[in-house]
This record gives C-alpha cells, structure tokens and sequence, in this order.
C-alpha cells in the first residue's frame, strides 16, 4: 500500500476537497490482490493545510516482506491466578458498587490481532488514530466510564508524593507491618511487592472470609497487573500511590498514550498500558452490525478497518450526557498527562464528535501543540 497525507475533517463552513485514492491491500491465503478505494477529506485553508499522516499498510503472506508496518507487542501479564481470586467476591454487587468496572477487565478476552492492527493507525503528531475516512481518540471522559471510576477534582498521580512507608502499606493493605517488610523489594529500579506474596494473601484472607482486607489486597493486584502491568508480577510503589488516592483514570490514559507515542517513535517493541481497557475502548466505536460482527467473508482486520467510512463508526453513547468534557487545563491549551513512566499530552479538540459536539472548523494548530517527556 501507499503512503498519503491526508487532513480527515469533515465539517463546517471551509471548502471541502474530496479525494479517492486507491488502497492496495495484499489479501491472504487466496493470494488475491484487493483494491479499496476510500474518500479523504481534505480542508481548503489557502496556503496552509493540516495534513494528517495517514500510516500504511502492506499485508502479504507470499514471501515478500512486510513493509511500512511496525511490530509491536503487548504486555499481557498471566492473570489466571487473579481470576481465581474472584471466587472469594462474596458479593458481587456490592463489590461493583465499592470498585466500579474492575471485574469485567479480567474476563476482557483481547483480540490482539485487531490491536496490532489498530496501533498501525498511530499518529504520532496529532495523537490519535488516523483511519482513511475519520480519526479517533480515547478520551478521559471514555475512559472514566469503562472502568466506572470517576475523575476526582484533584491532583493526580504526579510522581512526586512520597514514597509510603511499610507501615502505611499494612494499614491500606490489612497486613501486618512485618510481612510487609520482609517481602518489600527492588525490581526494574523501584520498590514494590511481588504479586506471588500478594495472591497468597489475599487467598488466606478469602478462606477466612475477611472481606475488608481481601478486597483491599485483590484490588491493588488488579490495579498493578491489569491497570498498570509495568514489570511482571511485580506491584510497584507507584501503583500503590495511585491505588491509594483512588483517582487512576488520567495516570491510565497518560500510559496508553505515552507508551504508544514512545513504541512508534522506536518503530517497534512493547506496549505497556492496560490493554483491555483500550480494547474495550475500541470496540465500542466499531460497527455494531450483525453483518460486521459475523464477518462472514473472514476479512481480515486490515480489510475490515480500511474499508470503513465515517458513516460506519459508532460515534456517541447517550452515557455521556450533562458529562462535563474535560478539553484543557491551566495555561494548556490541550490535556497534558502524566503516566507512571512519562508524561504526554492529548487533544481532545478532535474528540468533540465522540462526546457529543460538532467540529464547526479545522482545529487551531496552536490547540493542537504537544509535548512529550
């Protein structure tokens, strides 16, 4: 396939440029070649233009190498442990009602093929994904539903707090200070406990039917090996810190968006961030047909992703009404996000369709300045 810049607005009073392109797409197992063409939308602003990179694809399983495509992996840490772990949830509900949407991130079955493919679509200037006919962008607001935890009007993690000391980890965790201690270690150049002592336990106080300390200790293993699986098997400090100020939700989107932009500027490695959580994300933008979901001519997701238009995508769910949409902050002119790792900042100025709004104008290219640390 070809590689084309391409600005992908497609509303308001400026002129509009349609243009076709043709997409080859190399298809596999029959060996037949597929020609797509889709329409992008291009803003007529005099001289200057917002050009989007519009990353491509070349798929083939002839021999021929891949190109223009990057590897990536994902971090998928082993949670078989941890769903076990959810037999000892004596009350399911009332569980949902203390801790939100944590449970269904264990059982979230990840098609990784549709992820590899989707971080294809990266686009590292403009922070979102760059599809042919459209673009999209996980947003706080997003982000805050599928877990179900709101965004506190309060600072978030920031990396500068103080490091906890054992004793407060055992009054947060219901273990005893000494345990603690002796199982306090350094991995990947920070603190933390493993998660083997940890399943253990949370396994003894689920046999003992003690619901305050089991929950407490099942709840940051979910937070340090779903939420934020920075080294395997492995609870750091840093997730300790954000389990105890309850407010996780921008530390989580600051991982996605800092580990992609690091991995696409590195052509290749692992992605570190909750991967459910951006499955789950992105699914719920895609077709909701019987005809998409069935798949019935056995696409694949390269196919599938390409030759969908602006009119396909599944753009605002009624959730997000009276939803006060979080689009810059202080002398920011866009969302600035600190991860555990790094910091980036995001624009949610082209998500305005997702929440709700109408993009009137091509974005300001002052609004849409980043940084990246």
């Amino acid at each position: 396939m070809f590689a084309y810049d391409a600005c992908l607005f497609g509303v308001g009073s400026k002129s509009i440029y349609w243009h076709s392109i043709s997409v080859l797409l190399f298809g596999v197992g029959s060996k037949s070649i597929y020609w797509h063409s889709v329409s992008v939308l291009l803003f007529g602003v005099g001289s200057k233009s917002i050009y989007w990179h519009f990353v491509s694809v070349l798929l083939s399983e002839v021999g021929c190498e891949r190109r223009n495509t990057k590897k990536y992996s994902f971090r998928q840490p082993n949670l078989k442990e941890l769903r076990n772990l959810t037999s000892y949830v004596l009350d399911p509900l009332g569980f949902e009602a203390r801790f939100r949407k944590l449970l269904p991130l264990l059982t979230t079955q990840v098609d990784e093929g549709l992820m590899s493919m989707l971080v294809q679509f990266y686009d590292p200037l403009y922070r979102c994904f760059s599809f042919p006919d459209f673009q999209l962008l996980p947003t706080l607001e997003e982000y805050a539903y599928l877990v179900g935890i709101p965004i506190l009007d309060q600072v978030p993690f920031s990396g500068l707090e103080s490091i906890p000391t054992s004793q407060e980890i055992a009054d947060l965790l219901h273990i005893d200070e000494s345990l603690i201690h002796a199982h306090m270690t350094t991995k990947g150049g920070i603190q933390g406990l493993p998660s083997e002592f940890l399943i253990a336990q949370a396994t003894v106080y689920g046999k003992a039917m003690s619901e305050d300390a089991f929950e407490a200790i099942f709840v940051l293993l979910i937070y340090g090996l779903v939420l934020f699986p920075n080294i395997d098997k492995f609870v750091d400090v840093n997730v300790i810190r954000i389990f105890s100020a309850l407010n996780p939700v921008p530390t989580l989107l600051g991982d996605t968006y800092f580990s992609l932009h690091l991995r696409n500027a590195k052509g290749s490695g692992t992605i570190v961030c909750c991967l459910p959580l951006l499955y789950k994300w992105f699914i719920s933008h895609l077709p909701q047909t019987v005809a998409f979901k069935e798949n019935k001519g056995c696409l694949r997701w390269s196919t599938r992703l390409m030759s969908l238009t602006n009119d396909d995508i599944s753009w605002y769910n009624r959730v997000y009404d009276g939803v006060q949409i979080i689009d810059s902050c202080g002398e920011f002119s866009n969302v600035p996000l600190l991860g555990t790792c790094g910091g980036i900042s995001y624009n949610p100025v082209l998500a305005r369709r997702q929440l709700g709004f109408p993009l009137k104008d091509k974005p300001n290219n002052i609004l849409l300045e980043g940084v990246f640390f």
